[in-house]
């Protein structure tokens, strides 16, 4: 009987294996169709201003897949373009290779790259005005939360405090985690909160329909992110597993965020303290995910 249950989980093991090569590799390619779209297609009348349903005057950027968009936030999805074709694209099929042979290390490394995939086209499905890209977006919303979730179940829970031999960083990266949901959390409450006490809107709904990244911040990733912190430091089994994937997830994350921020400092806009505060939050989110894995035994 326990032989018997042992081949149908080594089988069940293989099965999901195949699936999770198929699923990454279409999110490859569809993520470079994406991505090259957004990076290299032109055309468009430029830049022009625009009047929103609230009155407001909106530059839009008028050329390109993101033509219909406001212009710093056409730059911006450019520029996390550029990290998802040349960062992010690489590391889930190098992962994807590691992963494939059985190593621990590449299994966090999968699950933290999904999830960057998974978040990444959720925010542009939500968010990016309509484009041609849509129906590719929604693909790799479903084929990158399939592929996450996959991963989750090759983890044996139980196991994984003795996996790392260090307890001291992962509590590290725990405190580390709550930190930076705090500041975040304060961030937005500070775009939100005084333009609702005075009656008006935020700035930064500029034409859009509502406040997408927020709202999922808040509502979502930030506690996502605090509880992780809190798990991690409580030597909580779940906090051993979701630590090193949120840690590579938010890595990929900052790294595109800092992109961000250096391509609106190159157009003129003024990014202080952004350009300061992101990319230190991206060296110290590379260093622990970076100490994490090499505390794998």
């Amino acid at each position: 009987m326990i032989s018997f249950t042992y081949r149908v989980l080594k089988v069940s093991e293989m099965k999901n294996k195949k699936i999770l090569i198929v699923l990454v590799i279409l999110i490859s390619v569809l993520s470079a169709i994406a991505t090259s779209s957004g990076i290299f297609s032109a055309g468009g009348q430029g830049e022009y201003e625009y009047k929103s349903i609230r009155g407001e005057s909106v530059t839009i950027y008028g050329k390109g897949l993101y033509k219909d968009m406001s212009a710093d936030v056409a730059i911006q999805g450019i520029a996390k373009d550029y990290i998802t074709l040349f960062t992010g694209v690489p590391l889930l099929l190098v992962s994807l290779y590691l992963f494939n042979k059985n190593s621990e290390k590449g299994l966090f490394l999968i699950s933290g790259t999904a999830a960057y995939f998974l978040v990444t086209y959720l925010f542009y499905t939500a968010m990016a005005m309509y484009n041609n890209m849509f129906l590719i977006y929604a693909a790799l919303v479903g084929l990158s939360f399939f592929s996450f979730i996959l991963t989750l179940f090759s983890y044996n829970p139980d196991n994984l405090i003795n996996t790392f031999q260090s307890k001291k960083v992962m509590k590290y990266t725990g405190i580390f985690l709550i930190i930076v949901s705090l500041m975040i959390a304060l961030l937005w409450l500070n775009v939100i909160l005084p333009p609702m006490f005075e009656g008006k809107f935020p700035k930064e709904l500029q034409h859009y329909t509502t406040l997408i990244v927020q709202g999922f911040d808040l509502g979502l990733f930030l506690p996502l992110t605090f509880v992780t912190g809190f798990l991690a430091i409580r030597r909580n089994k779940y906090g051993f597993m979701f630590t090193p994937v949120y840690i590579i997830f938010l890595s990929l994350l900052m790294i595109a965020l800092s992109s961000k921020v250096f391509f609106m400092a190159g157009a003129g806009i003024n990014v202080i303290p952004a350009i300061i505060i992101i990319p230190v939050i991206t060296l110290i989110s590379i260093l622990f995910s970076f100490l994490l894995l090499k505390e794998i035994r």
